[in-house]
């Protein structure tokens, strides 16, 4: 730890008083000052004691740090709210006054809507208060700072979602959990599971909260309506178990993050998730329409892997789109984008289901399906079928599950018409030598059905080795997607040219990681170009 305060954290402090007072009341704890960082790097994450705190936007910090009893905690540093009477006496004075200004049709709006009551109901002048009432407007007297403080937490109350907002600004959380009333956890992207400052100490503030955030994101949850799947205003996913009947310790919520840039596949690669040689195998499968199910256990990464795999889809193409919550994010200029709509009157309302037999009208060149569940399985094996691919996600952890999962109850795909689906995705989340880290376990092949057999028969392509952690390509020269279905769509007159076009994909992706392209819009630059181009196209010499 620093003896003295670096020159950013000591200007940092001087901008932000409720950062200098929680760090001096930390140093008076413990004895040191923390490491300030600007950015986090993955390495921390092999820490066994750190406490570092790092900026998620004025006014807000995070500290993480290991406690007295070597336990990982998150403390949001923001600034302290003033008294309550006060600060609802303000609140209550500006929403008196907004029925009549112009509704705001944007967050900008309804921040600057904001600024301009509080300087209505408040003053920052001694005795402005009085001299206000001699006018007939009465005035709360702040000082500065607390005028900055009020301002804050009436706009993450107001305008943000209360006291989860500074989560939703942390670019290093994946996950948020609420299991009842006590501490929020979540999951850190490099430390981990963490127990947070956020408390809810009551049943009843927890349910107020709830009813208040999913109503102004026009999914209420309530007795009636228990269990709600929506979208945050940033687009991350959340899930409500609202009743108590339901949820024992209180309503309890999950948050997936939401990411405004997709992680790329070069990341990916980077992370170890796959290897160059499986990102390869997966370009030439998505560039040739061969449909894909991404399959896994809860956040083992299903949908960061179909939006790192996106790219591949030819840049000119049509892409369709159907979710229950907006997720996918293809970056191509022809998406249409649609959403269920589950509530309403039961004639207004949009299934899944609704949506994929509107995706076969609607001729796109590919159809992704943010999850496949149930009944639209059908309907996304029909669209196989009169050729158009699909790309989807789908929990299981094996192809054998997966096949399992489809031709039994309630999705009843005809073992006759697996083959339409062309390869199985596996992801899994594990603990690897003492990190968290998310693996591409096997890559399978579906050939069809044979009735001597009795069954389906798939063929691995990839599988990972959890000792040397390497993905083993045990399809090399005996892959029948590769051979069968993209060698004669690419025009090879011998099918095992294949193998040197996805070798030389895989050399690409690996110059990119080495060359540290690794941002999504930077990594689609390069393969558009490679689409449009060929080898002239690369921004390097392969």
């Amino acid at each position: 730890m620093p003896a003295e305060i670096p020159q950013k954290f000591a200007l940092a402090m001087k901008r932000n008083p409720h950062l200098a007072r929680y760090v001096e009341s930390y140093r008076r704890k413990y004895g040191e000052y923390p490491d300030f960082k600007e950015v986090l790097s993955r390495d921390l994450g092999k820490l066994e004691k750190f406490s570092i705190v790092y900026p998620v936007g004025d006014p807000i910090f995070i500290h993480v740090f290991t406690d007295e009893e070597g336990e990982k905690r998150y403390n949001v540093i923001e600034p302290e709210p003033i008294d309550p009477e006060r600060y609802t006496r303000i609140q209550n004075m500006i929403l008196r006054l907004a029925p009549s200004e112009k509704t705001p049709e944007s967050k900008e709006e309804y921040e600057a809507l904001i600024d301009e009551l509080l300087d209505r109901v408040v003053t920052t002048t001694p005795g402005g208060g009085f001299v206000s009432r001699l006018f007939g407007q009465e005035k709360i007297y702040l000082t500065r700072e607390e005028l900055d403080r009020v301002r804050y937490h009436l706009k993450k109350d107001l305008v943000e979602i209360g006291p989860l907002t500074p989560l939703t600004r942390d670019p290093y959380i994946e996950d948020i959990h609420c299991t009842g009333v006590g501490p929020l956890h979540l999951v850190h992207k490099i430390f981990g599971m963490m127990e947070t400052n956020i408390v809810f100490n009551t049943v009843e503030e927890l349910k107020e909260y709830l009813a208040n955030l999913t109503e102004r994101i026009g999914r209420p949850a309530s007795e009636q309506r228990p269990i709600v799947d929506a979208s945050l205003p940033d687009g991350s996913r959340l899930n409500v178990i609202y009743s108590t009947d339901v949820s024992l310790k209180g309503p309890s919520f999950t948050i997936r993050k939401f990411q405004e840039e997709p992680i790329s596949i070069t990341q990916l690669i980077a992370w170890g998730t796959l290897s160059p040689e499986v990102a390869a195998y997966l370009w030439l499968a998505v560039e040739n329409g061969m449909s894909i199910f991404i399959s896994g256990e809860t956040a083992s990464g299903k949908t960061t892997m179909l939006n790192a795999i996106l790219v591949f889809i030819p840049y000119d193409w049509k892409v369709y789109t159907a979710e229950d919550t907006p997720e996918v994010k293809p970056p191509h200029p022809t998406w249409q984008r649609l959403v269920t709509r589950e509530t309403g009157p039961e004639e207004s309302r949009v299934s899944m289901y609704d949506l994929l037999r509107a995706a076969l009208r609607s001729r796109p060149n590919y159809i992704i399906v943010g999850e496949i569940r149930g009944a639209e399985a059908s309907v996304a094996f029909q669209a196989m079928q009169t050729g158009h691919p699909v790309m989807a996600t789908f929990h299981a952890s094996s192809i054998t599950k997966m096949i399992q999962r489809l031709t039994g109850n309630p999705i009843n795909i005809p073992v006759t018409f697996i083959d339409n689906l062309n390869i199985g995705v596996f992801q899994q989340a594990m603990y690897y030598k003492g990190a968290f880290v998310r693996r591409t376990i096997s890559v399978e092949e579906i050939e069809g059905y044979r009735k001597e057999l009795g069954g389906i028969v798939t063929r691995a392509v990839f599988r990972w080795d959890p000792i040397d952690d390497k993905h083993i390509f045990r399809g090399l020269y005996n892959s029948y997607i590769l051979e069968k279905k993209i060698a004669p769509l690419m025009g090879f007159d011998d099918p095992r040219k294949v193998y040197d076009e996805l070798f030389f994909r895989a050399k690409i992706l690996r110059k990119m990681v080495e060359r540290n392209i690794l941002r999504y819009n930077d990594v689609l630059r390069v393969i558009v170009r490679f689409q449009r181009y060929g080898r002239e196209g690369l921004p390097f010499a392969v």
